[in-house]
């Protein structure tokens, strides 16, 4: 039996699990698990990160950061684009198929000790997400890491991920995602959020809504940590857009750091790289220490975020974006128009049913504008995927022009025709974005040949 075979079998138990989509909000079962393996959560330092947006892009661009300082780095992120152990991360790369392997036939005894004792209260058994992030700290415990960046799944006080304890707590910018569950307000979200902020630790926050900031302000005095909130302690100095990325400069809690070569395109990847910065200062040094400035422009050049504005297709180009609500369409339209030269772009969109689909198809048309020429609506093969007709009829309930839309229940038949159409453009200059859920960009980047992340 191939390595390969035992990742897909373990993938596939772990679906038999209740879904991603149905996480419980609960911790108790998780203390017990890490009980019973013996706390490999307390194992290494851990940087948590919560947020609505860029809270992966930002992980990578940490965990790049400690690797250039020669230390060895679990990072824990979630979903993954074309395989299971993009998720768990051990210095920059996809955990070995047989360590995967392992640890998982290793922890499965002890996770059935679990399952027996919530079904005994009449609890569901542990649920996927549950079981990869207790595989998560079990492969970072096995290694072992220097330090593990953590990526919260949902919210923060009773995702998964919060049996461990940041160092160092960092919050992405919050908007609304989820409200079913997280709440109608970011100042409720916020309050999810802000579960990840424990004592002992230092809090780093993007710039946030009023409402939310003075949530999270609230919670790191509560439980007296140390905080810091960018546009007031640390931000974006300047940027200007350079080939295949920008150039920064950051001023960081300790330091200035100019010249930063980011391979990453849009304002929102400079601000979530500012926060890098910040948090790394905070786990260095408790924000007191400049870091090597050569370091951090060695780290930054090597960053990469599959999924996010990735080019994976030239002549015509080909964007994909895992923009998967207002927010994240809005930042991505903007860094688009700024980083690219397009004279008309076709988008490809598919969207998830627990998603605002009339909010991101607004925010679409009203963020591009008159550069998105034509719109071909499509669906991926995930079972949550909204039909592709049915968001066409939205569109035109929402006075999208009839003669731009174009339906592809497949995805295939979706990037063919849209190719096709930026290609038809008479100066060369037509490009295709692929957007609206992450489920469409991981299938389109392996249709076009990005199977890797």
């Amino acid at each position: 039996m191939t390595d390969e075979f035992s990742v897909e079998s373990v993938y596939a138990e772990l679906l038999g699990r209740a879904p991603e989509n149905k996480m419980e909000p609960r911790l108790a079962p998780l203390f017990r698990a890490m009980d019973v393996l013996g706390e490999p959560n307390k194992a290494y330092p851990i940087i948590h990160i919560t947020g609505t947006n860029g809270k992966t892009s930002t992980a990578r661009m940490i965990e790049a950061g400690l690797r250039a300082h020669g230390l060895s780095t679990g990072r824990y992120t979630s979903p993954h684009l074309s395989k299971v152990t993009e998720r768990i991360s051990i210095d920059g790369e996809p955990v070995p198929d047989a360590t995967f392997v392992r640890i998982w036939d290793e922890i499965r005894p002890y996770l059935e000790i679990v399952d027996s004792e919530l079904e005994a209260d009449n609890e569901p058994r542990l649920t996927y997400f549950e079981c990869l992030t207790i595989l998560g700290f079990a492969v970072f415990a096995d290694q072992p890491v220097d330090v593990a960046v953590m990526e919260v799944g949902l919210g923060g006080i009773t995702d998964a991920t919060n049996v461990g304890d940041g160092q160092v707590s960092v919050i992405t910018p919050i908007s609304l995602d989820h409200t079913d569950l997280l709440g109608d307000t970011t100042e409720d979200i916020a309050y999810e959020k802000a579960g990840i902020i424990k004592p002992g630790g230092f809090l780093v926050s993007a710039a946030q809504p009023v409402d939310a900031a003075q949530v999270l302000l609230e919670k790191a005095r509560e439980v007296e940590v140390p905080f810091r909130f960018e546009g007031v302690e640390f931000g974006v100095e300047s940027r200007a857009v350079a080939v295949g990325g920008q150039v920064l400069t950051i001023q960081g809690l300790a330091g200035r750091y100019e010249d930063l070569l980011l391979p990453l395109h849009g304002a929102h990847q400079a601000e979530n790289a500012a926060v890098a910065v910040a948090a790394l200062e905070a786990f260095f040094g408790g924000g007191e220490k400049e870091l090597d400035a050569e370091v951090l422009r060695e780290a930054f050049g090597n960053v990469t975020s599959p999924g996010r504005l990735e080019v994976v297709r030239t002549a015509p180009t080909v964007v994909v974006d895992a923009a998967h609500n207002p927010d994240g369409i809005r930042v991505s339209a903007e860094a688009i128009q700024e980083a690219f030269s397009f004279s008309k772009l076709v988008v490809v969109v598919g969207v998830l049913r627990e998603k605002d689909a009339e909010e991101i198809l607004k925010t679409l048309r009203d963020s591009l504008g008159g550069l998105a020429g034509e719109f071909c609506f499509t669906q991926s093969n995930s079972a949550r995927a909204v039909p592709a007709a049915e968001l066409a009829e939205l569109a035109v309930d929402l006075g999208f022009g009839e003669d731009n839309i174009h339906i592809a229940e497949k995805l295939d038949d979706a990037l063919e025709w849209a190719v096709e159409r930026a290609e038809s453009n008479d100066d060369l200059a037509g490009g295709v974005l692929v957007t609206g859920s992450i489920t469409v960009v991981a299938e389109a980047r392996i249709l076009l040949g990005k199977a890797g992340a």
